[in-house]
């Protein structure tokens, strides 16, 4: 393993020339960190979306006005903008053609190619705010290295790939650049560009960790850490200091926003070190993440995730037979469905469907899926759901762990219950609007000592 530290920088933290100029602080402070994996600015890829999602050459045009702005507010604060004026111009170009010759709907490879300006942008700027800081550094294109196949939209990485590219064409850069590039981007074996899903630039600077064998990870956001669960829903939630991998894999899984779930795979198989901060108060300090931590408390966090749909399948076919579950679950594996939660009785069983969480692939693939399931069982669909998960270690063998979670909602109707199955989590399901109460609530109870 290497000394390197690969640092992956937020929209927010790339959102206008200030907070790029905080990130080279932080960079500037440590000459491990080799590898700068960056965002797009804050609000572009929005904007980049819209314009894929409309069909009005006019509301295109103006979302295109908007990316020009904030890049353009970056150049002219540069000391040199003459520098990166015609790698910037003609990305602008190239962006600009796309929307006035894509014709009324985008496929799904243009998408791909329109989202990804957002980050080739934001990299080309950041590259010279180190520059005229005084470091050695460059703009890689990260499409050399990220290797992925053709799934546009949610590309799968090929490790073994990524791994030999990164090795021929970016770790020898390393000793003498600080090299910037792009996450949420990617490239399949015919070069056309792919993404990595929304949130993918943490996963790129893990995978990009995983490639170069790095010392640590440096996830820089506009939070101080990872906290007991969302600030925003209760002013008692406090910063947690360390938390071992399976605890923060279980909250990102199940609704903390700071990371990416997919982040934490690559780290974990390489155990490398993850940190989570805020580029606005990096003195603040903020969360680390590893395979050994100091404390292991029954409690660690509260996570929430809206818009859930509980599906429950039944048929009296159940009782007592073999291969009912076998041929629900092979409906829905054909229809690429991913479950999350499960529950069974004697006759039925009960499973959750991330509804925020779906692609618009998957989504549409839910109905087919539902109607294939009605010609051998009852159906019944439930939404309006929310997925609070309290995260810890040992819930399924500590003692008073129920009796504690049941005393504080005694008067909250709980749609299901996943307990057992996990010694990291204990699930269950409520009303949406009963989200934000309940998870204050549990938090008091919980945390308050």
């Amino acid at each position: 393993m290497s000394k390197f530290i690969i640092a992956k920088f937020g929209g927010t933290s790339v959102a206008d020339f200030d907070a790029m100029s905080r990130c080279a602080d932080i960079i500037l402070a440590d000459d491990n960190i080799r590898v700068v994996v960056v965002s797009a600015s804050s609000g572009v890829t929005n904007l980049l979306v819209d314009i894929t999602k409309t069909t009005d050459v006019s509301s295109r045009h103006d979302a295109f006005a908007g990316i020009e702005r904030i890049t353009l507010n970056v150049l002219n604060r540069l000391q040199q903008p003459q520098a990166v004026a015609e790698p910037i111009e003609l990305l602008l170009a190239e962006l600009r053609a796309m929307i006035e010759n894509g014709g009324a709907v985008y496929s799904s490879a243009h998408k791909d190619l329109i989202q990804s300006f957002g980050e080739r942008l934001s990299s080309v700027l950041f590259a010279q705010v180190l520059v005229e800081r005084g470091a050695a550094s460059l703009c890689f294109d990260i499409r050399r290295v990220m290797r992925t196949d053709s799934r546009f939209g949610k590309a799968e990485p090929q490790l073994a790939m990524i791994a030999e590219l990164a090795q021929v064409h970016l770790t020898p850069l390393l000793a003498d650049y600080r090299v910037v590039t792009q996450g949420f981007i990617g490239a399949d074996d015919f070069e056309q560009t792919t993404t990595l899903g929304r949130g993918g630039s943490d996963y790129s600077a893990a995978l990009l960790a995983e490639a170069i064998q790095a010392a640590t990870v440096q996830i820089w956001t506009d939070v101080v850490g990872i906290f007991t669960t969302d600030p925003r829903l209760t002013s008692d939630a406090r910063c947690i200091r360390e938390i071992s991998f399976d605890e923060a894999a279980e909250m990102a899984t199940f609704g903390a926003k700071v990371l990416h779930p997919a982040t934490l795979l690559p780290a974990m198989r390489q155990n490398i070190a993850v940190f989570v901060g805020s580029s606005r108060e990096p003195a603040a300090g903020g969360t680390w993440i590893a395979k050994t931590v100091q404390e292991r408390p029954p409690y660690r966090a509260i996570a929430l995730r809206k818009s859930q749909t509980l599906i429950t399948v039944k048929s009296p076919a159940m009782l007592h037979a073999a291969g009912f579950l076998t041929r629900v679950f092979d409906t829905l594996s054909r229809h690429q469905i991913s479950v999350d939660l499960v529950t069974t009785s004697e006759i039925s069983v009960a499973l959750t469907l991330d509804e925020g969480g779906m692609t618009s692939a998957f989504s549409n693939s839910v109905e087919p899926a539902l109607d294939e399931l009605k010609t051998f069982c009852e159906v019944t669909v439930e939404q309006g759901l929310s997925l609070v998960a309290v995260i810890g270690n040992h819930l399924h063998s500590s003692k008073g762990v129920a009796g504690a979670l049941f005393h504080a909602l005694e008067r909250i109707n709980m749609r299901l219950i996943c307990h057992g199955a996990s010694k990291h989590n204990l699930c269950f399901l409520i009303q949406d609007q009963d989200g934000p109460a309940v998870v204050k609530q549990l938090h008091q109870s919980l945390f308050s000592s």
